[in-house]
């Protein structure tokens, strides 16, 4: 007996002229409760009595790797299998509910039964560790209704996949992601997969308007993931030895806001790349309308964008060139990032731009800055930004010393992450460690990780308000513990 035991099923029957029903529907809620308890208080927690009281007394199991088995064998061998040593081995099973499809059986006019089809991921956990995905299978189930109680009556487990030849996940199948982002209701998509430090898929999914299909190469307004460009410009002069990451600036600029407080001789490159400045975010959050302080540099954590603007002021007038240009000679030229930039020209294809929306559906006005922001509103593809990223595991442009400060930890935010320099900083449990920064303004949300020591990385770049509900699957899927980690930082 396997200790992994997944249960999972189909059954080879003719459907009813019916059809699929909806997911807003009583009987499709009513069959989501029975495999609930079926699983979430069954299989997942080995309370036997739920599967005494689910199953029905013609039960029947099929099995691709285990055979056929009735109810009677089927207990046996749960309570004999997966449920025998709790303490150094569990499984748990997570459906895919957006995977999951039912399909009512009549007779006549009169309902008897449902059939149950979808996928379902796995986890297990081995001596103590920490949990780890282990596979995925597809699943039909039987349900009928006998006495009014549903029971399920005939399954078969079958396809099963492990976390190395996994095939079955939604995102291996296009379709189903278009079937998934509709349901979620988020416009487009764009992926980004980084292997071995290279950047190996480039997926984008969804409509860049109403029937057209959005290209590979959509251009994203990516909000703050534009504050990584505008870090690794800053870092890239420090390892060329023209930029001192800890000269003040105010060699450079002051703001006038703050050209009377003592603690504008404070600010450095370092305290902004790692958000230490004590600038609040933005200064129109200040009731007026200034730049201040909320605390004295280098004293704490507070996001700005303010502090990157700075940054950007002082490097103009230090090199007498725009951000742009900068950016251009440093990051997009040599990278061939051709579709990004930080202000909006004549250059811009509209026909491959993805509009920001509300989660109403409602289109925002599009953001066209022609000054360039340090923080937001840079336009980039997913292809180019893997570039960026893929430079930036590779250590591309950097000092060994520059790319050593730029992953340490230089203050603690919240929920045990770390910002580095230009990259908030997330430690695993087996001493490894993701780099990390999102985007979110109106009509944006994109994120991105990824982790030097593996040469792993993962784009997500989304166009409505709440597109941030989809990254949670996208993160277990494609990195994996990781993933899971980083979903546990964050929810704690």
């Amino acid at each position: 007996m396997k200790r992994l035991f997944i249960l999972i099923y189909i059954l080879p029957i003719t459907f009813s002229s019916f059809g699929q029903i909806n997911h807003d529907t009583e009987l499709y809620e009513t069959i989501l409760l029975k495999d609930s308890l079926l699983f979430n208080k069954g299989f997942n927690t080995c309370d036997i009595k739920q599967f005494e009281n689910l199953l029905s007394e013609k039960f029947e199991f099929f099995h691709d790797k285990d055979s056929i088995s009735n109810k009677a064998t089927f207990l046996y061998n749960i309570k004999n299998g997966l449920c025998a040593a709790p303490t150094t081995y569990q499984s748990r099973r997570e459906l895919v509910k957006e995977n999951t499809e039912i399909y009512p059986l009549y007779k006549g006019k009169n309902l008897y039964g449902a059939i149950q089809i979808g996928v379902h991921n796995f986890y297990e956990t081995i001596a103590g560790k920490a949990e780890q995905f282990a596979g995925t299978a597809k699943f039909t189930d039987v349900w009928q209704l006998e006495n009014g109680q549903w029971k399920l009556t005939k399954s078969l487990s079958f396809d099963h996949q492990t976390e190395r030849n996994n095939k079955s996940s939604i995102f291996d199948n296009d379709a189903a992601i278009e079937n998934w982002l509709k349901e979620n209701k988020v416009p487009t998509l764009g992926l980004g997969i980084i292997e071995q430090g290279k950047l190996k898929q480039i997926k984008v999914f969804g409509e860049i308007v109403n029937g057209i299909s959005a290209p590979y190469n959509t251009i994203f307004n990516v909000a703050s993931l534009t504050k990584p460009i505008t870090a690794m410009v800053a870092l890239r002069l420090v390892s060329l030895g023209k930029w001192n990451i800890d000269e003040p600036l105010y060699k450079y600029f002051t703001d006038t806001d703050i050209a009377n407080d003592p603690r504008s001789k404070k600010i450095t490159t370092r305290l902004i790349l790692s958000h230490q400045t004590g600038f609040p975010n933005w200064r129109w959050m200040n009731d007026n309308k200034k730049l201040s302080f909320l605390f004295d540099p280098g004293k704490g954590y507070q996001y700005s964008g303010e502090g990157f603007e700075y940054l950007r002021k002082a490097l103009e007038r230090k090199y007498k060139k725009s951000l742009q240009q900068l950016a251009s000679e440093l990051i997009f030229v040599p990278l061939k990032m051709n579709d990004s930039k930080y202000i909006w020209n004549n250059n811009v294809d509209t026909t491959r731009l993805a509009l920001g929306y509300n989660s109403n559906g409602e289109i925002y006005q599009t953001v066209k800055n022609r000054i360039p922001n340090a923080a937001d509103d840079l336009l980039t593809t997913i292809e180019d930004y893997g570039k960026f990223l893929v430079s930036v595991i590779n250590g591309e442009g950097l000092a060994k010393d520059v790319f050593e400060d730029m992953t340490s930890n230089q203050v603690a935010t919240k929920n045990g992450k770390y910002f580095g320099l230009g990259f908030e900083i997330y430690r695993f449990a087996d001493g490894n460690f993701a780099l990390s920064h999102g985007g979110a303004d109106k009509g944006v949300q994109t994120i991105v990780f990824i982790i030097p020591k593996t040469k792993q990385g993962l784009l997500i770049f989304t166009n409505v308000d709440d597109g941030y509900k989809v990254y949670e699957k996208l993160l277990l899927h494609y990195l994996g513990n990781y993933g899971k980690q980083i979903v546990e930082i964050e929810t704690k």
